[in-house]
């Protein structure tokens, strides 16, 4: 009988317990409004990290601000049109070690039906496994975009000079996976 060895591919799967999404952006330029998105998936396909392809998929519609008015405000036309464009996509394309624990996540963006290339700051949160036996990853994420680039334009002229919203918006996450072979 012939000796065979099989191979497994290494998924890491999301762990949504663990993992938020989440963006910061200054109202009347004198403080910040923070938000999330409740619905999103991950996915990490391979054994090395550093070359695996990563999807994220973000329902749009789930945006939260805490606030009702704001929040049925960002789901409409002047903002991210979720009757139109219910996704926000991001695939990678590369993922590059800049230190011991810091990496660079560069990837295309798709919102409103606008694709652009963006780099994301990663900080490696370390490898366990948890107390039942689930080998787990973290990373924490973030990065800068300017809205108007994706079609999100909507504002406000403040008397007093400036506008309502930056344009600037800080992108914050944190994930944690758990390995499976498949």
């Amino acid at each position: 009988m012939e000796n065979t060895t099989v191979k497994t591919q290494t998924k890491w799967v999301m762990d949504p317990t663990h993992s938020e999404l989440g963006f910061k952006v200054k109202h009347l330029m004198i403080s910040s409004v923070k938000g999330e998105f409740k619905d999103f998936s991950i996915e990490v396909d391979g054994d090395d990290l550093l070359k695996s392809a990563i999807k994220v998929a973000i329902d749009a519609s789930s945006i939260t601000t805490k606030n009702d008015d704001r929040d049925n405000h960002l789901r409409s036309a002047d903002f991210f049109d979720v009757d139109a464009y219910d996704q926000i996509t991001f695939e990678s394309s590369t993922f590059k070690q800049i230190d011991d624990d810091e990496y660079q996540l560069s990837g295309v963006l798709t919102m409103k039906g606008v694709s652009k290339e963006i780099a994301l700051q990663v900080e490696y949160g370390g490898m366990v496994k948890d107390p039942y036996g689930n080998e787990k990853v973290g990373f924490s994420l973030s990065g800068k975009i300017s809205r108007k680039d994706w079609g999100l334009n909507w504002n406000a002229a403040l008397e007093a000079g400036g506008v309502m919203v930056s344009d600037e918006v800080k992108l914050i996450a944190d994930v944690q996976f758990v390995k499976q072979a498949q």
